[in-house]
């Protein structure tokens, strides 16, 4: 025989073996026979568990604020001034073919420290301004929540208990099995 076929027939032997080796009353899953009927509900108890739960509220309030106020308008004056100012000095201090250089440049450097000093004479202006602020904050509770229920239930004259995720009705369904007691 080949390989193939030792392995079927030893898997074949090993599955019968198995199935007659099962208890004769036994059903397909090897349960002992049972049978379903219905129990008395005589009791339910809901399980409780609390939580902490945030609940977010706004929190607002008004506040002043600082505004800059860009003031357009600023006098040409001091940087004119100190141009010609400057112009005149490095005239008079330029020689030669040096002096035409030596204006330009004192022309530029009076006309910026003129701006400078202009400029800084006046302070920039600032406002105030009220602006709506707000945030969101969270206060906490207490929160009953129901995870199960405790089921007390009546089947022929014997009282049992179970945990069950949802409220049953007035009778609740139950497996009974039966097996010899030895």
């Amino acid at each position: 025989m080949n390989k193939m076929k030792k392995t079927f027939i030893a898997l074949f032997a090993g599955l019968t073996l198995a199935s007659a080796m099962l208890p004769a009353e036994a059903g397909p899953r090897g349960r002992h026979h049972g049978f379903s009927d219905y129990a008395t509900v005589v009791g339910v108890e809901p399980i409780v568990k609390y939580v902490r739960v945030a609940v977010p509220r706004q929190e607002c309030w008004d506040e002043a604020v600082p505004v800059y106020q860009a003031d357009d308008y600023r006098s040409a004056t001091p940087m004119i001034l100190g141009g010609i100012i400057g112009g005149v000095i490095g005239h008079e201090m330029g020689k030669g073919r040096g002096k035409d250089a030596a204006t330009i440049a004192g022309t530029i450097l009076g006309g910026s420290i003129g701006r400078d000093i202009g400029y800084r004479d006046r302070p920039p202006a600032y406002d105030s301004e009220v602006r709506r602020r707000c945030r969101t904050v969270n206060d906490y509770e207490e929160e009953e929540r129901v995870e199960g229920y405790r089921v007390t239930y009546r089947y022929q004259g014997r009282e049992f208990t179970t945990r069950m995720a949802s409220r049953p009705g007035r009778r609740l369904r139950v497996r009974v099995t039966v097996e010899p007691d030895f």
